[in-house]
């Protein structure tokens, strides 16, 4: 610890800890990601209905975050950063999911046909990433820290709804927003709090956790969770290629093609905080091929998630956190983490078990987690200095974004219209976008943005330095 917090690292990338050292740090990563794993899947699982269906999908949600963590640590062909970069499950893809879960429901379709159109559309979409990956250092004028402020802000702005839905009961619930759910989910959100401010590390790690099995067990003892159903599940849930099949929808597409344009900037950003944490160089071409393999791995996982029937993987940045609390970058841990998501996968009953956890317990963590995710972006824009034309920038993009959100909004224009934009990461996204490739800076801007250009071709991206400090 004492290393770590001086900066240098107990086993550096290539070094072999021993398996008692590797194993307690694989379960530190493990604890640091597995809610933001399953999370997502629950959300989904619990707005579209899915029902039976969501234990076997939080089970492949595990396998696939193993697998794509062994990618990126052993990294195969050139695929993968050869870090210990955790894959999991994607937030930013939530609000896009759920919107082509009901246009599948929209037409009639049942829990099958719904994930049928959702994991097709994602398949396709990872297309999208793969390709962007080999042009990262090309697109300077996109991946800047205003744009991938804006989005990320806007990202957790939209789900923290999600979270305070959840908090009060969740989705038609008959009592939702009863004194008991308030009291409960505020409980379990006071509770992540409190172990936030502990001067123990590993409380801190754990809060999320500790603060969710101290409301389920609140919700046991209240009478509100049932384990009736855990005898029906198989002892094992053995990986299906395609059980759900593909079905495509370009209503349904589009959003989720701007996410994964959004998610190549952004792991571009969690990569380098992972070079520098681990004492990896950020320029020249070892780092170019290294942040190129990274988001590769990242679009050729979340093919390989919707291929087995879970949503779409992203790297997660707070295992960058615990690389710096452990003072272990060694990427061999990282074949430790993957074993043990892929065995907590195998295993079903654990993900029946997590679906029993009540809304508003889960409410009250996710609101932290959603909340995190604003203020991480609010955190990239801080570092900005906000002239006239990125003020401009800002403000229409927050405007469009966060007013679609408006009901009825765009009710009475056509279906593809309401798909595309009735996301607000998409609207705002694509305003961020599109008004930093038209405004024109001042001429000193323009030339001190050349002069950075250059910089970052060897160098770390300004929106990578700007998520390293959020990451940190």
């Amino acid at each position: 610890m004492s290393a770590a917090n001086t900066n240098d690292l107990l086993y550096p990338l290539d070094a072999t800890p021993g398996f008692t050292q590797s194993t307690f740090a694989a379960i530190a990563h493990v604890l640091a990601s597995f809610v933001g794993i399953i999370t997502p899947t629950l959300i989904i699982g619990g707005v579209l209905g899915l029902g039976e269906h969501i234990p076997y999908l939080i089970s492949m949600a595990l396998v696939v975050s193993g697998a794509g963590t062994l990618i990126q640590a052993w990294r195969p062909l050139g695929i993968g950063s050869g870090m210990i970069c955790v894959q999991g499950t994607s937030f930013a893809f939530l609000s896009s999911v759920l919107a082509a879960g009901f246009i599948a429901k929209s037409k009639g379709g049942g829990p099958e046909e719904i994930l049928s159109l959702i994991l097709g559309v994602c398949f396709f979409g990872a297309f999208v990433e793969i390709v962007l990956s080999q042009f990262l250092h090309k697109l300077k004028r996109i991946i800047t820290p205003l744009v991938t402020g804006i989005v990320i802000t806007i990202i957790g702005i939209s789900l923290i709804r999600v979270g305070m839905t959840d908090l009060a009961g969740g989705v038609n619930a008959p009592d939702f927003g009863s004194p008991a759910n308030l009291a409960l989910g505020g409980f379990v959100l006071l509770c992540i709090i409190v172990l936030n401010f502990s001067s123990n590390p590993w409380l801190r790690l754990s809060s999320i956790i500790i603060g969710l099995l101290i409301g389920f067990e609140i919700a046991i003892f209240m009478g509100t969770v049932s384990f009736a159903n855990l005898a029906t599940l198989p002892l094992m849930s053995l990986p299906m290629p395609l059980r759900y099949g593909f079905s495509f929808d370009w209503s349904a597409f589009a959003p989720i093609a701007v996410i994964y344009l959004i998610t190549a900037i952004e792991s571009t950003g969690d990569l380098t905080a992972n070079c520098i944490i681990s004492k990896q160089p950020i320029r020249g071409d070892g780092y170019i091929k290294r942040i190129r393999g990274g988001v590769l791995a990242d679009g050729l996982n979340s093919m390989l998630a919707a291929l087995f029937n879970t949503f779409p993987n992203t790297t997660f940045s707070q295992n960058n956190g615990v690389i710096q609390l452990t003072g272990v970058a060694s990427r061999h841990v990282g074949f430790y983490i993957a074993a043990i998501l892929m065995l907590l996968g195998l295993f079903p009953v654990i993900g029946g078990v997590l679906q029993q956890i009540p809304k508003p317990v889960l409410g009250g963590a996710t609101l932290v987690m959603f909340g995190t995710v604003a203020a991480a972006g609010v955190k990239i824009l801080a570092n900005e200095t906000l002239d006239r034309r990125k003020l401009l920038i800002l403000a229409v993009s927050f405007g469009l974004g966060l007013g679609v959100m408006t009901p009825d909004l765009l009710s009475q224009m056509p279906k593809i219209v309401q798909s595309i934009f009735g996301s607000p990461i998409t609207t705002g996204g694509l305003a961020a976008i599109v008004l930093s490739l038209l405004l024109p800076s001042p001429q000193t801007q323009t030339h001190e943005s050349d002069t950075v250009a250059t910089e970052t071709a060897d160098t770390a991206t300004p929106s990578s330095e700007a998520s390293l400090e959020s990451s940190s």
